[in-house]
């Protein structure tokens, strides 16, 4: 029995698994302890329920995710209303290792997809799905091309199988990310170069002092900001689209973001403030929360029963390589400090399952040890607007050859 649930109720839900989140992490110091996000452990909790109804009744969900949607967008706008152009050209050099670092992990990925496949019998361009197709591609990127692998391969459920991957990938992004930037700062004793930042989801602070309360017509100018932010990034969208280049939404609603941002402040210098202040850290930390709950919350187990040898065992060399590749190879390249480590934690939650998890996961990072607020400038930049193109290059590569 499939039960169709409305964007409406899809949403309450979320915040309802977003708040189990907040009082589990509150009530186990475990999951303090290795700095899993809120929406994770409540998101989790929330898909074992589903598992046990549909095992034990029959009872499957069907979530309407526009809500969702919305607030991954509105989150990534705001991440953009954050940015200083002088920050982004500081950070071009991070942000030029970052790229090269994830082009080197796509071929890493789909290298252990490629033995993967062809040791479980499967089709070479089948690999594509067991590696970054599904992986640092998500979801969106493995049904997209899992037509084509079918045509190359013959597999049936190709489909399938890449949901599969990108479901189990985003579940273990979700858990390594938090262990890993844990054990980076404690083993090198690292500590944030600019404590007094003060992060609220991600989002630093450091023009609090211009406003230093959340109140109604702070919070109404930090919507306004957004809207506007989502409504030319939409516009920006379509006409790309019509150009023949597709990117997800979010990518131009996060540039809009910024140059909205830095156009203020140059126009207006004397403005009331919209970028780091707390209403726009408050409003960014529950649109990301809400977000991953109501992804988490929804994922259906199940699918991933028929489909398990290949996948765990290919998955768990995935993740062993992924940590093995941040640790040894990301943390020391991109400068071996504090920063570092909170883009380590980022980078787990992105080779593996997806953006909103990468942020989420060096957010729970920042809120515990201190901010890092390049590192959730670049890692976006690289993991939404680079990746996608160097991904699909690798993807034609190898379903062609």
């Amino acid at each position: 029995m499939t039960l169709a649930v409305p964007a409406f109720i899809a949403a309450t839900l979320g915040f309802a698994v977003y708040v189990l989140g907040t009082m589990l992490n509150a009530r186990f110091a475990v999951l303090r302890s290795f700095n899993i996000p809120d929406p994770v452990s409540g998101g989790l909790v929330a898909a074992a329920i589903a598992l046990a109804l549909f095992v034990l009744g029959g009872v499957e969900f069907e979530f309407d995710m526009q809500a969702r949607d919305l607030f991954l967008v509105m989150f990534f706008a705001a991440i953009g209303l954050n940015a200083r152009l002088s920050d982004l050209l500081a950070g071009g050099k991070p942000l030029l290792i970052l790229l090269g670092l994830t082009i080197a992990m796509i071929v890493l990925q789909n290298i252990v997809g490629v033995v993967g496949a062809l040791f479980f019998g499967y089709d070479l361009a089948v690999g594509v799905l067991l590696g970054s197709a599904a992986l640092i591609g998500g979801h969106g990127t493995a049904i997209a091309w899992a037509p084509e692998v079918a045509a190359a391969s013959g597999m049936q459920n190709a489909q399938e199988l890449g949901v599969a991957v990108a479901t189990l990938g985003l579940v273990v992004a979700a858990l390594i990310g938090g262990p890993i930037a844990r054990y980076l700062i404690e083993s090198h004793k690292l500590e944030p170069a600019r404590p007094d930042a003060g992060p609220i989801g991600g989002v630093p602070l450091e023009d609090a002092s211009r406003e230093t309360v959340i109140t109604p017509v702070s919070v109404a100018r930090v919507l306004l900001y957004l809207n506007l932010a989502i409504i030319f990034g939409y516009v920006v969208s379509q006409m790309l689209e019509a150009a023949g280049l597709k990117l997800p939404l979010f990518v131009p609603c996060l540039i809009l973001g910024i140059a909205i941002a830095n156009l203020r402040s140059f126009v207006a210098p004397r403005a009331p403030a919209v970028s780091r202040t707390p209403a726009l850290a408050l409003i960014s930390e529950i649109c990301l929360g809400t977000f991953l709950a109501m992804s988490l919350m929804s994922l259906q187990l199940w699918t991933l029963v028929s489909l398990g040898g290949p996948i765990l065992l290919v998955l768990m060399v995935q993740t062993v390589m992924t940590v093995g590749f941040v640790c040894l190879l990301l943390f020391p390249l991109m400068g071996g400090g504090y920063r570092a480590a909170v883009l380590s934690a980022g980078f787990g939650g992105f080779a593996l399952g997806a953006t909103p998890t990468a942020i989420a996961n060096m957010t729970a990072v920042t809120k515990r040890y201190g901010p890092s607020p390049m590192a959730f400038l670049i890692l976006p930049l690289v993991s939404a607007f680079f990746v996608d193109i160097a991904n699909a290059v690798a993807i034609q590569f190898i379903v062609n050859f």
